[in-house]
């Protein structure tokens, strides 16, 4: 029987701030990611090939300018590879990284120095950027596991628009940490595997929805962290 996959596919890499939360960040992806994007393209065509599956023609991206960029160039790209078919792009907020609210583009220091300044607050825990749970007490912020909720829901959203079994491939362009934490949402990771995963920047990592049994991981490799490696997007 034929069924729809959805993708997670993480933005490639891109030029980005030191020591400071990369979710808003807003600046373009390198010549590094460009090459990444392309080679992801060329791995979502074979896949599709494989499982006779057919692209969906609409894209959908977060909003910031380094996924935005990877699911352009991935939709110009199916635009000559596919030319009978039309592709568009849909940005939304709701596949972003974490936010930390007004807090956004400080660097860590400079985020735990303005909430221990605050007479309101106690300086952020150790470790508080890679907390699933912490939430920053500021307008807009919301934690990981906020993060991972909403895109869950805009996934499962958007799936449960597909025709059924019409052997889709769902493409969502987005961002490492909220990604996994969706799919902890879902079940498809335990809670302790947020920790010991990431995602490779462009790498599509696919999977289907199933109403009796939830998310289920098909295809794609999960990146291993390093022991002492922070949650980036």
């Amino acid at each position: 029987m034929s069924t729809n996959y959805a993708v997670f596919i993480r933005h490639g890499d891109y030029h980005h701030q030191a020591a400071t939360p990369g979710a808003y960040q807003p600046f373009p992806l390198t010549n590094e990611g460009e090459e990444q994007v392309e080679n992801c393209i060329a791995k979502l065509i074979r896949f599709s090939q494989q499982h006779d599956l057919t692209i969906a023609p609409t894209l959908h991206s977060s909003i910031l300018l380094r996924a935005w960029s990877t699911a352009e160039i991935i939709r110009r790209k199916l635009a000559t590879i596919i030319p009978n078919e039309s592709y568009s792009l849909v940005e939304t907020e709701q596949l972003c990284e974490r936010s930390v609210g007004s807090l956004a583009n400080l660097s860590i220091s400079e985020i735990e120095q303005v909430v221990q300044d605050d007479p309101r607050y106690e300086r952020p825990p150790s470790g508080w950027k890679s907390d699933s749970y912490y939430r920053l007490p500021y307008p807009g912020s919301e934690s990981l596991m906020q993060a991972g909720e909403r895109v869950s829901a805009y996934i499962n959203q958007v799936m449960s628009t597909l025709p059924e079994n019409a052997s889709l491939m769902q493409l969502f362009i987005g961002h490492g940490a909220a990604f996994r934490h969706a799919a902890c949402d879902q079940s498809m990771l335990g809670f302790d595997d947020i920790k010991k995963l990431s995602m490779f920047h462009a790498e599509p990592i696919y999977f289907t929805l199933n109403e009796d049994t939830g998310w289920q991981h098909r295809a794609g490799e999960w990146k291993i962290r390093s022991q002492h490696s922070n949650y980036t997007d």
